[in-house]
């Protein structure tokens, strides 16, 4: 399964030979549990078991939810009020389900922050980073889509906004607008698709998710340094891992065990602090909220979609040179999918040879910023569309694309690195002399 040199599984009764040469589940299992690992990793490699609950999670309590829910625009949201005062316990699967979809997100983010700090998308794991991505985006996708069945007015009208987004495109908008509705305008039709897709993206997550680990698995983990595992043999690779487990799966479940003591004294004593008012109104295609914003998760992503409106000269250009076709609403959904794609592309754009920031001084307060930038997207995406609050979003927005496209692929030319340990093993005795003695 790895490319560093480990000890493989070798089974010793009749009956394990037996299994082993027919279906070599055992030796997947043991080879799985007992992969070498760089044995430098810190806390920030904990994210790993946290998202992997968080779909466990998602999944059981989505499908004991769905048992109880009615996918019509007359009883969506009286469903979920059922579900909240009648099903033994609903109220707590509902508000893990809800609040779960935040803890994964949350977790998301900073597996993607540490891996862009780390250079955890740079060479062999280029393919890896991109399986991530495109979890994210379905991520997203059944986030969004989930966000829709409760029958709110957040959920109607955000789905009315956001479906409206595909409705800018050039020529073919208005068709593929159509066709995601479901007829005119969101309705029944679209509510069942929504409901349809929300419980398969999971699945389909699932399925990449397991990708997503044989991809590393087989390239081996990134670690702080960004020094790969020595693999000239297999007592060099010893020297710089130790097996997943027991010391990895230990530390990991400790990890987990503190995220979910917050976890649930969230779920426990602030379950709706996450959610809109707004939305605890049943739908009302008549009466559209004062300010329609989407769940916490897709601020930033929101805040760089209003950023770019007609008053910006940037858009002017683009639509003077494009004879009117790409337009400020245009613009700025090209924007939204533009941002994620350049962490997608990442791999491409950073033109360091040096792959852990750790050593990298002059890159270190490029990212800082960025992720404070990150956080101030988030924000300012949450404010109304007035006052100082699109300056903000247009400031954010520029410079989250200047990061990718300009500042990266910079550093990697006149960027002076500090030395790097000469292996993963002399990194970790440095840090714990004891123990590596």
């Amino acid at each position: 399964m790895s490319g560093i040199p480990h000890d493989h599984y070798e089974p010793k009764t009749t009956f394990t030979k037996g299994v082993e040469k027919r279906l070599p589940i055992i030796g997947l299992i043991y080879g799985t549990l007992m992969i070498p690992t760089p044995k430098n990793l810190n806390w920030m490699w904990i994210w790993g078991i946290v998202l992997a609950f968080c779909l466990g999670l998602q999944i059981v309590t989505g499908i004991v939810l769905v048992m109880h829910y009615t996918p019509h625009v007359d009883l969506a949201f009286a469903s979920v009020e059922h579900i909240m005062r009648d099903v033994n316990g609903g109220h707590m699967l509902r508000y893990l389900h809800a609040n779960g979809a935040s803890l994964f997100f949350l977790a998301v983010y900073l597996h993607i922050f540490r891996g862009l700090y780390y250079g955890s998308y740079k060479a062999p794991r280029e393919i890896t980073w991109i399986i991530g991505m495109i979890i994210y985006l379905l991520m997203m996708a059944t986030g969004f889509m989930g966000y829709v069945l409760p029958w709110g007015q957040m959920s109607f009208w955000g789905a009315t906004v956001i479906t409206g987004l595909f409705g800018a495109i050039p020529f073919i908008g208005e068709p593929i607008q159509t066709w995601l509705l479901g007829g005119p305008a969101v309705d029944n039709a679209t509510l069942n698709r929504f409901f349809s897709l929300h419980y398969l993206l999971p699945f389909v997550i699932a399925g990449l998710v397991i990708v997503h680990i044989w991809a590393f698995h087989n390239t081996g983990n990134n670690n702080p340094t960004g020094v790969e595992v020595r693999r000239t043999s297999k007592e060099e690779a010893k020297k710089d891992t130790l097996p997943f487990w027991p010391y990895f799966v230990i530390k990991d479940l400790f990890a987990l065990g503190v995220v979910l003591v917050v976890f649930f004294a969230v779920v426990g004593f602030m379950p709706n602090y996450l959610g809109h008012p707004d939305n605890y109104l049943e739908a009302n295609p008549l009466s559209t909220p004062a300010h329609i914003v989407p769940e916490w998760y897709f601020l930033p992503f929101y805040a760089i979609l209003r950023a770019f409106t007609a008053d910006v000269w940037a858009v002017q250009i683009v639509s003077f040179l494009t004879g009117g076709i790409v337009d400020a609403k245009f613009f700025g959904v090209l924007a939204m999918f533009g941002a994620i794609i350049a962490m997608a592309l990442v791999p491409w754009l950073d033109t360091s040879s040096v792959r852990s920031g750790k050593y990298r001084p002059m890159f270190k307060w490029w990212f800082w910023l960025l992720a404070v930038d990150f956080v101030v997207l988030m924000w300012v995406g949450a404010m109304p569309t007035d006052g100082i609050y699109p300056y903000i979003s247009l400031i954010g927005a520029t410079y989250w694309f200047a990061y990718f496209f300009v500042i990266l692929p910079l550093l990697g030319v006149i960027e002076k690195p500090a030395p790097l340990p000469a292996s993963i093993e002399e990194d970790f005795a440095s840090h714990y002399p004891d123990a590596a003695e």
